[in-house]
């Protein structure tokens, strides 16, 4: 990752004088536990297996679960938008809708089924943050997907604002089967596998698990309380 670190040694110093001791600069490193649970829960588990803990998990998070395969995604989705309400509609300009078969639904299909769609452009600035506001439903594709915890994660950037899987009213996340990994200690790791290749992280990280909720008022659930009311996840079986 590139950047800029200011005032980093004063900063160390300041907490090492109020600690009581000397700053170390050397002789040190990461120590060893002796017990690491976080690489042990599901490490043997298969893909078919992370894919039937996430299945389950869906129904805790208040998640509607949905399989299908890279030929049938576009003819399910299309189902699952109506099933939603249908559009507005707002959507990542992501290559992987091309990839996984989805351009004519979105070029054709839903336009003349009059649905209004957006694919986000950065240099509409505002006006994108303004169509996700109005829009019924929100799609995106997850960069990696936790079993255990039913989360996606979404690397946003230029072309993939946040505001598609926050604002509207429903939110579909597509995963490919292939993205799931048992838990967020091996989508750090992955991530972590990134900045040591030199790759360009994505501007923002997003960690979703399901529709937005809150407990704060006598630890009562509410769901839809600051994002999408609704969410859905659509596996894509064969990718």
């Amino acid at each position: 990752m590139v950047g800029t670190i200011q005032n980093r040694e004063q900063f160390l110093a300041n907490i090492a004088k109020n600690l009581g001791g000397g700053q170390r600069t050397e002789g040190v490193s990461t120590p060893v536990y002796s017990f690491q649970p976080q690489y042990r829960i599901l490490q043997d588990a298969s893909q078919d297996e992370l894919l039937q803990v996430l299945k389950e998990q869906c129904k805790s998070i208040h998640v509607d679960y949905f399989e299908t395969t890279v030929n049938e995604l576009g003819s399910k989705l299309e189902d699952i938008v109506q099933f939603y309400g249908g559009g507005p509609l707002s959507l990542w300009n992501d290559e992987r809708f091309h990839q996984f078969g989805l351009q004519d639904l979105i070029e054709t299909v839903w336009p003349n089924q009059s649905y209004d769609v957006h694919i986000w452009d950065p240099a509409k600035g505002q006006e994108n943050i303004d169509r996700c506001e109005r829009a019924n439903v929100g799609i995106t594709f997850s960069d990696i997907t936790l079993a255990e915890s039913g989360t996606v994660v979404l690397f946003n950037d230029e072309n993939k604002g946040r505001s598609v899987s926050l604002l509207p009213t429903t939110y579909i996340a597509i995963i490919p089967k292939s993205t799931i990994v048992q838990r967020m200690t091996q989508a750090s790791i992955k991530i972590r596998e990134k900045v040591q290749k030199g790759e360009i992280l994505p501007s923002c990280i997003n960690f979703i698990t399901g529709p937005s909720n809150s407990a704060d008022i006598e630890m009562n659930l509410v769901v839809g309380v600051h994002g999408p009311v609704k969410a859905a996840y659509i596996i894509v079986k064969d990718k």
